[in-house]
């Protein structure tokens, strides 16, 4: 019997034991789960601190161009104050004023949660149209295009564009033409393509015209080159920020012909002089001096 007993006193002081152990490590690893969120406080309020951050307004879906801004469609969200792009809304009140003359719309493609910028929105009664894509100073002019002055149909509104000109001009002395191709303007920008004026475009469509934004004077070399010659536009790369020099090709110089020049044809000097004989003058001729 004191054995069955001591038994059972062994066994439950082993349990007992296994039990303050088990509970000893759920409690050390509460406790340290507790120090890590504790010390994870504690660095996002420092960084808090550190890092100043601002009121951003951001969209809150995806809008498309032409569509009308409302206030349901944006949210503030807090933004690091030194990284807040420029232009970006920060107060609603200037965003939706109260004295507006009417709707703000969408110019360019915004994804959820981009920050909305001045140059992203029009102003408040301000279509959406091409007129709004001018800037001061500048015109809107269209060009003819095909497949193959269109570069293929991957024009966009936003694209700069060099512009060439192949056509006829007269010759120097010699009568009749030579047929050049000569760049006239560098670095247009496009601003429409047909009546596309928005670069979300997901297909490729081959062009009739292309609207470009240029000075009035541009605009003038332009729409000469139209009417006397053929233009053909050459896309500019996206981080291409060299300026192309003056180019003119014409057949000589594309197959490397160069111009015969006619030898000139010296005439051969005579050199005289008076000689007196009785009353008769006669001229006799002599070396030449110089």
């Amino acid at each position: 019997m004191r054995l069955v007993f001591g038994l059972v006193l062994i066994v439950g002081v082993a349990l007992a034991g296994g039990a303050v152990y088990l509970a000893r490590d759920y409690i050390s690893e509460y406790q340290a789960q507790l120090d890590r969120e504790r010390q994870a406080t504690q660095d996002a309020l420092a960084s808090a601190k550190i890092v100043p951050l601002v009121g951003v307004i951001v969209a809150n879906r995806t809008m498309k161009y032409g569509e009308r801004l409302s206030e349901d469609d944006v949210r503030i969200v807090n933004w690091p104050e030194d990284a807040v792009p420029e232009g970006t809304f920060l107060d609603l009140a200037a965003l939706f004023p109260e004295d507006a003359d009417g709707d703000r719309f969408i110019r360019r493609v915004m994804e959820k949660d981009e920050a909305l910028m001045e140059v992203k929105v029009t102003n408040p009664g301000e279509p959406a149209g091409l007129i709004s894509r001018i800037e001061k100073g500048m015109r809107a002019f269209a060009i003819r295009v095909d497949v193959a002055s269109g570069v293929s149909g991957f024009l966009r509104p936003g694209d700069n564009v060099d512009v060439y000109w192949t056509g006829s001009v007269s010759a120097d002395l010699e009568g009749g033409n030579r047929q050049i191709t000569r760049l006239i303007l560098t670095n247009v920008q496009l601003i429409a393509v047909d009546q596309l004026a928005t670069s979300d475009v997901s297909d490729t469509t081959i062009a009739r015209t292309v609207t470009v934004a240029a000075t009035p004077e541009h605009i003038a070399a332009l729409a000469q080159a139209q009417n006397t010659g053929r233009m053909s536009l050459a896309l500019v790369g996206a981080q291409d920020d060299t300026v192309a020099a003056a180019v003119e090709v014409d057949q000589q110089k594309l197959l490397s012909i160069e111009k015969a020049v006619a030898p000139v044809k010296v005439e051969k000097r005579e050199c005289f002089t008076n000689i007196r004989r009785g009353g008769e003058i006669v001229q006799t001729p002599i070396p030449c001096t110089n």
